[in-house]
């Protein structure tokens, strides 16, 4: 039986993509690559994946954590970036190369993708997706099903793994093809077409387009950070502060054995210097800005300054 593996973004036309293959009888290995701009909270909790593969009826799911190839391509994207970090042709040529090099692992016949022409400017145009087959070393291993046939036959509908008759002619950015489609499927749960890279998020897009400019530390730890809290920059400091008791305790578990955290010894929100040494007067200045009680405990005369977190239960 042909075995494809799936690129599954966990959005509509995946699922679609997938079961399109699941209909003629292929084997699909639902591959899910995560980075802390998308996918991150099956890292810690990977059950709802593999319930929504279950539940398609795909034979078998992978998460796959790519933070470290993709944080070099978020530095120097060769195709550049979208309407704001997001490096969307050379993201989507990493996963397809890395799903060729799990593909040869499993002893998977070729790749699919829920991709629709025309549906995404920047990376689902005909030019941009004939790229991406070509740079990602899939060549014609490479499966669109959703708009199969407005592209070449790919290898396996030439060698009859895959009758090309039952594939799609989709284009364009409007869903009712999907929709329809996801109704004689009897797919109930239909995720939103919103996209699910952080990436293209306009404040978090711009935050890390700003230290990439500025060539300040990215890493995997920084780059999470960077998805949370908000983000002080003045001349050689970075800090990170929580905006609620919830993200406080979050960028606490995430850092504190990494860097320092710092709070008031009045209630205050905790705050982290990823970059630069610590100053208790920039310190003092944003926690305050952001700590009504201590703002008022100042107000009072009372003696207010900066204390260093050493232990969750102090947040």
């Amino acid at each position: 039986m042909p075995t494809t593996l799936l690129l599954f973004s966990e959005g509509l036309d995946s699922y679609l993509a997938g079961k399109l293959m699941k209909r003629q009888g292929i084997q699909v290995i639902a591959v899910r690559f995560i980075t802390p701009f998308f996918g991150w909270s099956l890292k810690q909790n990977p059950a709802p994946f593999y319930d929504k593969v279950a539940e398609l009826g795909f034979d078998k799911g992978a998460i796959i954590d790519i933070t470290d190839e993709y944080l070099d391509i978020l530095k120097h994207p060769a195709h550049g970036y979208g309407s704001y970090a997001n490096p969307c042709i050379d993201c989507k040529m990493c996963m397809v190369h890395k799903a060729l090099e799990i593909m040869k692992k499993e002893h998977a016949d070729f790749i699919t993708t829920g991709e629709v022409v025309g549906q995404r400017p920047m990376s689902q145009n005909k030019q941009a997706m004939d790229l991406i087959r070509r740079k990602s070393g899939a060549e014609d291993v490479l499966l669109r099903p959703l708009s199969a046939k407005l592209l070449p036959p790919t290898l396996p509908e030439r060698e009859g793994l895959v009758n090309r008759e039952e594939l799609l002619a989709i284009s364009g950015r409007r869903r009712e093809e999907q929709l329809k489609l996801a109704r004689e499927f009897g797919i109930k749960n239909i995720p939103s077409p919103a996209g699910g890279c952080l990436l293209t998020d306009p404040a978090i897009g711009a935050r890390v387009l700003k230290v990439l400019r500025e060539k300040r530390p990215l890493t995997p730890l920084t780059a999470e950070l960077l998805t949370m809290g908000r983000h002080i920059f003045e001349e050689d400091h970075w800090m990170v502060l929580g905006r609620n008791r919830e993200e406080n305790l979050a960028i606490f578990e995430l850092v504190h054995s990494h860097y320092p955290t710092y709070s008031l010894n009045e209630p205050s929100t905790l705050a982290v210097i990823v970059q630069g040494e610590k100053d208790e007067e920039l310190l003092e200045k944003w926690l305050m800005k952001y700590s009504k009680k201590a703002r008022e405990a100042a107000e009072r005369r009372e003696n207010v300054e900066v204390i260093e977190i050493k232990t969750k239960n102090e947040i």
